[in-house]
C-alpha cells in the first residue's frame, strides 16, 4: 500500500483518512483548523438521509421571492458579492430543469440510503456508538396555512430510507410546550438521525485517526503541480486526495480543473443547554427556517443560506434574526449567545464532487457536499477507499465527476 496526502481535516477528510488507513495506507492529513472553526464542526448536527431532493430545483427557483433575507426569509445575496453568485445562479437555473434535477434525485438516492449504515458502522469501530442518535427528527409550523402546505409537501415528496408521519398529540404538546404559542402541525421523520455532540466527534475521529498510525500536519495544505503529478508542499505523499471544503476550488483549479463553487455561507448561535429537553431530536421550525439542536451541554439554532465569498466578514444581523426568532418563539434558550458563521462549499447543481481528477494522475478528490457533508462524510469515505485501491465502486461516481462542469 502506499502513502496519501489528505489536504483538509474536516469530517470528510478524517473519515476518509480513518477508511485509508484501515486498508493499510499510509496516511497524512494536512489542515490548518487548530481551533475546529470549520463547518464540519458548526453545522446542525443532522444526519438528513431525507434530503434527497437537490435543492437546485424549479419549486425552490420559484420561491425566491418570498426566501429573500430583505423580506423576512433566510437567503441573502450580498452586493458585494454579485459577482460570485451571478454565475453560480445561472448555473443553477439550467441544473433545476426537471430532467437535471431528476438525474439529481437519483444521483442523490443511493448515497443517503448507505449514509446511516456508514455511520454507525464507523462510529461502531472507532469505539464512540453514543454519538450517533437515530431518532429522527421534527418539523412544525405555527401557522394553519403553513401547517397543511408544509405537511402537504413533505408527505409528496421523496425522502429515501426516512418515513414521515404525523406527530402524536402528545409530542405535539410536548412542541407547543417549548413555545409560548401553540403549533399548528408537526411531523415526526424516522431513519434520519444526528450527532450528538460536534465538538466529541471531531476529537473521536482525530483520536482514531492518530491511534491507527495517522500523521496530522498542522500547515495549511498547498498543491504543487509537477509534470502529471501533484505535491503537497513540504509532506511526502505517492497520492493526494482535496478535501478542503471551500478551499478545494482554488486547489483544483490550480490543476486545470473548472470548479464553479460558492461558499454557502450559515449562521448560528449556541448557548448553555439549559431547559431544551436533553433527550428531543432536531426540531426544524419551518416558518422560519431555522433548526434547533440539542448537543451534549449546549443548544444550538441555525440558519441561512447566504451566497457569497468565504472570506467576507460576517453579517452581525444574520445573529440579531436568529436571536429575535428564539425570543419571538419564547423557546427556552437564553444567552449569552455564542456566535459562528462558517461556509458550506456548494456546487450549482447540490451534488458533491467525488472522484479522480483528468489532470494529475495521482489526485483525487471528495469536496462540494453543500449540506450534505456531515451525513455523507462516511460513505463519501468508503467510496475514496475503493477508488484508490483501484476497485469497482459500491455506487455509481459518474454524476459526482467534475469534469460534468468543463
Amino acid at each position: 500500500m502506499g502513502s496519501i496526502g489528505i489536504v483538509g481535516g474536516g469530517v470528510v477528510g478524517l473519515c476518509a483518512g480513518i477508511e485509508l488507513l484501515e486498508a493499510g495506507h499510509q496516511v497524512a492529513i494536512v489542515d490548518d483548523d487548530a481551533e475546529g472553526g470549520a463547518a464540519s464542526w458548526g453545522n446542525a448536527g443532522h444526519i438528513a438521509v431525507e434530503q434527497v431532493e437537490p435543492l437546485a430545483s424549479m419549486s425552490m427557483v420559484r420561491s425566491l421571492p418570498q426566501r429573500l433575507f430583505m423580506r423576512g426569509g433566510p437567503l441573502g445575496f450580498p452586493p458585494s458579492a454579485i459577482g460570485e453568485w451571478v454565475p453560480f445562479g445561472l448555473r443553477l437555473l439550467a441544473a433545476a430543469r426537471p430532467g437535471q434535477f431528476r438525474n439529481g434525485c437519483k444521483a442523490l438516492a443511493p448515497l443517503l440510503a448507505g449514509s446511516m449504515p456508514a455511520w454507525t458502522s464507523l462510529v461502531d469501530r472507532i469505539g464512540a456508538s453514543e454519538l450517533v442518535r437515530q431518532d429522527g427528527h421534527f418539523v412544525l409550523w405555527h401557522g394553519e396555512r403553513a401547517a397543511r402546505e408544509g405537511r402537504a409537501s413533505w408527505l409528496a415528496s421523496e425522502t429515501g430510507t426516512a418515513r414521515v408521519h404525523d406527530a402524536t398529540q402528545a409530542e405535539s404538546e410536548m412542541l407547543s410546550a417549548l413555545c409560548k404559542s401553540p403549533v399548528a402541525g408537526a411531523v415526526r421523520f424516522s431513519g434520519s438521525g444526528q450527532i450528538a455532540d460536534l465538538g466529541e466527534l471531531r476529537q473521536a475521529l482525530r483520536k482514531a485517526f492518530l491511534e491507527r498510525g495517522g500523521a496530522l500536519v498542522a500547515q495549511r495544505g498547498e498543491l504543487r503541480l509537477t509534470g502529471s503529478r501533484v505535491e503537497i508542499g513540504g509532506v511526502d505523499a505517492e497520492q493526494v486526495l482535496v478535501c478542503a471544503g471551500v478551499r478545494s476550488r482554488e486547489l483544483m483549479e490550480y490543476t486545470g480543473h473548472k470548479v464553479p463553487m460558492i461558499a454557502e455561507r450559515g449562521y448560528h448561535v449556541r448557548a448553555d443547554a439549559q431547559d431544551w429537553p436533553a433527550d428531543l431530536p432536531p426540531v426544524v421550525f419551518e416558518e422560519r427556517a431555522m433548526i434547533v439542536t440539542r448537543y451534549r451541554s449546549e443548544v444550538q439554532a441555525a440558519s441561512f443560506v447566504e451566497l457569497g465569498k468565504a472570506d467576507a466578514p460576517a453579517n452581525p444581523r444574520k445573529w440579531e434574526r436568529l436571536e429575535r426568532h428564539v425570543a419571538e418563539l419564547g423557546l427556552p434558550i437564553a444567552g449569552p449567545f455564542r456566535r459562528w458563521m462558517g461556509c458550506r462549499p456548494t456546487l450549482p447543481d447540490y451534488l458533491p464532487a467525488i472522484g479522480r481528477s483528468t489532470k494529475a494522475s495521482n489526485l483525487y478528490y471528495a469536496f462540494g457536499h453543500q449540506h450534505l457533508g456531515l451525513t455523507l462524510a462516511p460513505i463519501t469515505a468508503r467510496l475514496v477507499a475503493s477508488m484508490v485501491a483501484g476497485e469497482q465502486p459500491a455506487l455509481p461516481l459518474a454524476p459526482f465527476d467534475i469534469q460534468r462542469f468543463a
